[in-house]
């Protein structure tokens, strides 16, 4: 399993200056009043002290850079200079007359992800609009242990199965938990055929959606062939015993060779479309080959998010609508590239939205997202890690940035994705990403709208060396320590 991991959104260093056009307006009379509006950027919106001033003011604005990564502020042709974190800028602007006055921030890509607003001129200011009272989420949730296991990475349920749930241990066994009793016997036993070291081994599984009447399962491995080979297989449920793989009945779909043990990736889900997501790794840390070497070519497997039909086709079929479908050269099975090492992905049911947590290389961690309907997109590393610029030689196709990055830096090593919450006792983490770094063990739920990160807290939980999230068929969330214990989270009485 991935070490180091870190997640934050994709920008370039490099910055396009980019004015604000002035909306017409009836002119009135100059007030000549000078007024200071309070400018924090995060990553990545703008909060201002207020939004609207009256006709003839001039606005000091006074501009904090609060995120974690470089920012500018850009307001009727004025902007300031790039902002490095906690840097701080004035500048002062004159508003003659009555309008509406575009502000954004000019690092590329940052406005699409929600920097960008409007200020208002008119005759008199309008009051602010009363903040919501806010939520101590860290009085939400407590962490319930169910169990001890052998380095769990995953925890999932069949469809329609209320009373098992099933872990994933990165050794090679999946244990079923029956109405809070752990069976002694694997529901699937691949300890002689996995490699098990730091980051490879048994890594995920996903139950079809017909599991209840097809029996099929499928897993996410590192065989012991060649550094580790990563297997994607399908498995059968035992004809006479429902707590029992057939032992005989893999079918392997997949085989990617890896170019050295690491960046596995490892994840899988199918999705609200029924078809089958795995995430892989770019297979290389930069042992053999320099970082990021697979990650932006499209004619092998690695460094993607794939995306196939394993109930059809021999050994699965593409489905068409797949990106890259009948392009010269390029892997049909691609739905997301330029990742790193994506440990753990996650679809929402609701919104059909895509997670994507990658582990970034020295300095960021980073979450991806991209909203329904989206596919083909490139991620950009080695281009970026996170924000930052990595490999200035690099090539990336229109690169977009992430949701969200954070540094590597005090507690922080690694992020570890995360699934949406919809646990209908937790109303108050509803539809909120839930996510944490294997360092800290701290997790946190973000709230995510149009495609950019509204709020962030913290529930003041900590699991020690987290691995990984899961969801039960009740939609009861799981997290998981590589220590070997396993935890729901549950409602505080």
């Amino acid at each position: 399993m991935p070490r180091g991991w870190v997640v934050v959104s994709l920008v370039t260093t490099s910055v396009a200056l980019s004015a604000c056009a002035l909306l017409p307006g009836s002119t009135v009379a100059a007030s000549s009043k000078t007024i200071t509006v309070r400018v924090d950027a995060r990553d990545f919106a703008f909060t201002l002290s207020r939004r609207s001033v009256p006709a003839g003011s001039t606005v000091r604005f006074v501009v904090l850079n609060r995120g974690n990564t470089d920012h500018d502020f850009v307001v009727r042709g004025r902007r300031t200079r790039i902002l490095r974190p906690a840097e701080r800028q004035t500048i002062t602007v004159s508003f003659p007359r009555k309008g509406s006055f575009r502000f954004l921030c000019s690092v590329p890509g940052h406005a699409r992800l929600g920097m960008k607003g409007t200020f208002g001129i008119a005759t008199r200011a309008a009051p602010p609009a009363p903040s919501p009272p806010p939520v101590d989420t860290s009085k939400v949730a407590m962490l319930s242990r169910i169990g001890a296991f052998e380095r769990p990475v995953l925890v999932t349920a069949p469809p329609g199965d209320t009373h098992r749930l099933f872990v994933v241990e990165q050794t090679g066994g999946v244990r079923i938990v029956r109405d809070e009793v752990t069976l002694p016997r694997p529901f699937l036993d691949l300890r002689g055929e996995v490699k098990l070291s730091s980051e490879p081994g048994l890594l995920s599984i996903a139950f079809a959606p017909d599991y209840a009447t097809s029996g099929r399962v499928y897993a996410f491995y590192n065989s012991t062939a060649g550094n580790g080979d990563i297997r994607i297989s399908e498995f059968r449920r035992h004809p006479t015993d429902p707590d029992l793989v057939d032992p005989y009945s893999e079918r392997v779909l997949l085989t990617i060779p890896k170019p050295w043990e690491n960046h596995n990736g490892g994840m899988l889900q199918f999705g609200p479309d029924g078809y089958l997501y795995a995430s892989v790794g770019d297979g290389d840390s930069g042992i053999l080959n320099p970082p990021g070497f697979f990650a932006q070519r499209r004619d092998d497997l690695l460094g993607n998010i794939l995306r196939i039909d394993p109930s059809s086709g021999d050994p699965y079929a593409v489905p068409a609508d797949n990106p890259f479908v009948g392009l010269d050269g390029v892997r049909p099975e691609i739905w997301a590239y330029g990742l790193r090492n994506p440990w753990r992905f996650w679809i929402d049911g609701e919104t059909g939205s895509m997670f994507v947590a990658d582990a970034g290389n020295a300095r960021r961690e980073e979450i991806d997202f991209m909203p329904r309907g989206e596919s083909g997109v490139n991620f950009g590393w080695p281009c970026f890690e996170g924000s930052l610029q990595f490999d200035p030689s690099a090539t990336c196709e229109r690169p977009v940035p992430p949701l969200l990055d954070y540094p590597r830096a005090d507690d922080a090593c690694a992020v570890i994705g995360g699934v949406v919450a919809r646990d209908p006792r937790l109303p108050v983490l509803a539809g909120r990403y839930l996510y944490g770094d294997f360092c800290s063990g701290k997790i946190t739920a973000l709230t995510v709208e149009r495609g950019r990160v509204t709020v962030s807290d913290g529930l003041g939980l900590v699991v020690p060396e987290l691995t990984s999230f899961g969801v039960d068929d009740a939609r009861r969330v799981y997290v998981m320590s590589l220590r070997g214990d396993v935890y729901r989270l549950d409602p505080r009485s």
